[in-house]
């Protein structure tokens, strides 16, 4: 791990500061910093490329700032398969694993090879429009449903591999990853999965029933999602990155994708410890 890429959230207060730590720890182990777009114009010390070469030119993709920051990483990556570290800058984010505080530990870290990887499942999503693929996306959370113009309801229909399952009358609706069940999907009322676990929760937005409950299915279905009748354009957005206006009669065909992510992570590092903070889960005596 010699090539660091850096993305780096400017807007966060502490970027700067903590990106001249970066700099300057990668100096004294040899490493190469390297950078496209915003994130060269405040660490002008390294090496800058194109958003085309980005991923071809590290081994390793640092991402400083919060999720959102980590989301837009795994897209500058565009299907590379370079490992992830996300590093906080912030409140404790599911995501991001290092704290600002150990940035430059995280850089021994990565320089002696005493790290260890995690593999996040993608979901592929195409967006058919009269029968015509228009449009395919990669989401690490989640693929969302909804909002709009106005308070009307829609009608939303569900199938997996190809079997009906169920015609909702709803906000809208959530297919999430286990890595993004901690997102939209969890404040819509649906279950934490572990990131490791090998299946999708379909996650219905205000259904006009009580009987509706969040749909955990294998990541091995195809998921078909068809908006029957609606009197507004929708919202398809994925990830909170790419938002793209769905209407009456689209339809979306989600699976697993071929490649996953890898994140790393320092040693110590626990899923359930984040949790634990990031919900503020009491009754417990673990710290």
């Amino acid at each position: 791990m010699k090539r660091i890429g850096v993305l780096a959230n400017g807007r966060k207060p502490d970027a700067a500061a903590v990106l001249e730590r970066v700099a300057r720890k990668a100096k004294v182990l040899g490493m190469e910093l390297v950078v496209c777009e915003q994130t060269g114009d405040l660490l002008t010390c390294a090496n800058r490329v194109s958003a085309e070469q980005f991923a071809s030119r590290i081994d390793v993709l640092m991402a400083l700032g919060g999720d959102g920051t980590v989301l837009r990483a795994v897209r500058a990556l565009g299907g590379a398969d370079r490992p992830v570290l996300g590093v906080n800058l912030g409140s404790l984010g599911f995501l991001t694993s290092v704290t600002e505080e150990n940035v430059e530990r995280a850089l021994d870290v990565l320089a002696s090879g005493e790290y260890t990887t995690s593999t996040r499942t993608l979901l592929q999503s195409r967006l058919l429009r009269g029968g015509k693929e228009v449009a395919v996306y990669r989401a690490l959370n989640d693929v969302v449903v909804g909002w709009g113009a106005s308070s009307r309801v829609n009608t939303i229909e569900l199938a997996i591999d190809d079997e009906p399952v169920s015609s909702y009358v709803c906000d809208g609706l959530i297919v999430s990853t286990p890595t993004g069940s901690t997102g939209h999907s969890l404040s819509s009322g649906g279950p934490i999965l572990h990131p490791g676990s090998p299946c999708f929760v379909v996650s219905v937005i205000c259904p006009h029933t009580l009987s509706n409950r969040p749909v955990v299915v294998s990541d091995g279905c195809r998921i078909s999602v068809r908006i029957v009748k609606t009197m507004k354009k929708l919202l398809l957005s994925v990830d909170g990155q790419e938002e793209q206006e769905v209407g009456q009669g689209d339809q979306l065909e989600l699976s697993r994708h071929a490649q996953g992510v890898r994140f790393v992570h320092l040693p110590g590092y626990s899923y359930y410890s984040v949790l634990r903070q990031k919900l503020g889960w009491r009754g417990s005596s673990i710290q």
